[in-house]
């Protein structure tokens, strides 16, 4: 930032705490511990909607809300609440002597209460006729340019209420997530599903294959890790009898890259099911993306980009070698041996980098998310995942290779995950002891060894469907948000210098 606008700013601010000392030599707080609100200006824009032109109501309402305008020496102000705007008539005509004094202290940012009647303009415009006046907190610092201010995209992140108070896009949208989790929640309280809360501090970084935040907890003198997810602790409920059905609207961590479509902190609802497999957990998926679609945004057809995107149920099923058969030619599924699955695909992809010592499950996982992903624009569950890429889920009824567990992609991304949840705890001990055996060989992302879990298992789950939704994707797709950055209040930033 340069010197002249670091002074030009500090003359501004100046300017206003100079009036700061005019608002109180009036014997008026700048800033008040209460003011009078009756209405607000949605409510009012609504019930005056059939005013005609040129009339007076009489009605006396009273509002507050901050200048985002101020013509005419203050005598039309533009009042924007978090409902919407109002137009503020003042002259002496109307507005008493003390708060004509104030009014020439007003600035663009300032938050103001009024009392006044109301009334439509010739021009047909709602207004009111302002009775009085009073500055309820003063600005400072100046709002940004209103065409030039947050052209910056990093401010828009870092300072993010500035970015609240001039772009009416950005409210919506975040307004909009809170309202799809609002609906998340009632629909599955709904259909009998128990909200619950879990650690975010554990000792053994459980429930997914992901790097952790490592924290230190003093009192224990011990390393601890933020969630990655809820998963082990979800099903340790229901072993214990809490519910047949259990959801969380967890915050989880991951210590990975920052992309657009990535954040280490996010949210997810995780739910799971007893007596249900993942086929159930499909139906469930769709009915509560398709809802909550329909019922903020009153469709369940929305555009992302260039495209147009239908959530409507029953979504398309394929399995996830069908979808690599299809892209690259090779039908794994005639394939046994992992060397001999490395061969094929380095033969069929030779653009591809094949890990030396990729199992058959992770060649096919790496195909898929080389050849495939880029063409899912459409919901579609992807089923019948590879054991050797999922140590939580039960293996399919009919291939020992696979499991019964599906990712649902839109617009090329994942956006869920769902197994019918591995129950057997000795099979469950093996899994994670090859999971160890791979990290120990230089894997990065493997799941930990849980004994504490296993003992959990071993005390007996019933037949259970566990599905993961990512709320920050899901958000991005509902409100056409290209960076997740835009649907997080407040998203990970590196500090400026």
């Amino acid at each position: 930032m340069t010197h002249e606008k670091l002074n030009a700013e500090d003359h501004l601010r100046q300017v206003r705490i100079d009036k700061l000392d005019k608002i109180r030599a009036l014997g008026d707080n700048p800033y008040p511990y209460k003011c009078e609100v009756t209405h607000h200006a949605g409510s009012l824009q609504e019930t005056y909607k059939d005013l005609s032109n040129e009339t007076e109501t009489g009605d006396q309402v009273a509002v507050a809300g901050r200048v985002m305008s101020n013509r005419n020496s203050g005598m039309f102000i533009d009042l924007q609440d978090v409902t919407g705007r109002i137009q503020i008539f003042s002259n002496s005509d109307c507005l008493n002597a003390h708060s004509l004094k104030i009014l020439d202290l007003v600035d663009l940012g300032d938050w103001i209460s009024v009392k006044g009647f109301i009334r439509r303009t010739k021009r047909g415009e709602l207004t009111i006729n302002a009775q009085e006046l009073s500055i309820i907190s003063k600005a400072l610092l100046p709002l940004p340019e209103k065409y030039h201010g947050l052209a910056d995209i990093e401010k828009r992140y870092r300072q993010r209420y500035l970015d609240l108070i001039v772009t009416e896009e950005s409210r919506t949208r975040l307004r909009n997530r809170s309202n799809i989790i609002q609906t998340l929640r009632s629909l599955l309280t709904e259909r009998g599903f128990l909200e619950v809360e879990t650690p975010m501090l554990q000792t053994i970084p459980g429930g997914a294959a992901a790097k952790p935040f490592i924290t230190h907890h003093n009192s224990l003198d011990m390393s601890m890790y933020l969630r990655i997810a809820p998963e082990l602790f979800l099903k340790r409920l229901i072993i214990g009898g809490l519910s047949d059905k259990v959801f969380e609207m967890n915050r989880c961590f991951r210590n990975e890259g920052l992309s657009p479509r990535h954040n280490p902190e996010f949210t997810m609802v995780e739910m799971y099911q007893a007596f249900a497999d993942y086929h159930d957990l499909m139906e469930l998926a769709e009915t509560l993306v398709s809802t909550v679609a329909q019922t903020v945004l009153g469709t369940m057809k929305v555009t992302y980009g260039d495209h147009e995107i239908d959530f409507t149920p029953p979504w398309d099923r394929r399995t996830m070698t069908s979808l690599v058969e299809e892209k690259t030619g090779v039908d794994f599924n005639l394939i046994q041996g992992d060397a001999e699955a490395r061969a094929a695909a380095i033969k069929a992809c030779p653009d591809v980098q094949v890990p030396k010592g990729a199992t058959w499950g992770e060649v096919i996982a790496l195909l898929f998310e080389e050849k495939v992903e880029e063409h899912l624009i459409q919901p579609i569950h992807v089923i019948d995942l590879p054991l050797d890429i999922s140590p939580l889920a039960k293996v399919h009824q009919h291939d020992p290779r696979l499991t019964e567990r599906f990712e649902t992609f839109v617009n090329r991304w994942e956006v869920a995950n769902a197994f019918s949840e591995l129950n057997d705890p000795l099979d469950q001990f093996e899994r994670f002891k090859k999971q160890v055996t791979q990290q120990e060989a230089g894997a990065d992302e493997t799941h930990p060894m849980d004994e504490d879990f296993v003992t959990a298992l071993e005390h007996g789950m019933p037949p259970t469907g566990g599905l993961g939704i990512g709320i920050d994707r899901l958000v991005m797709l509902l409100t056409n948000a290209p960076s997740i950055r835009d649907v997080i209040a407040f998203p990970t930033m590196r500090p400026k210098e």
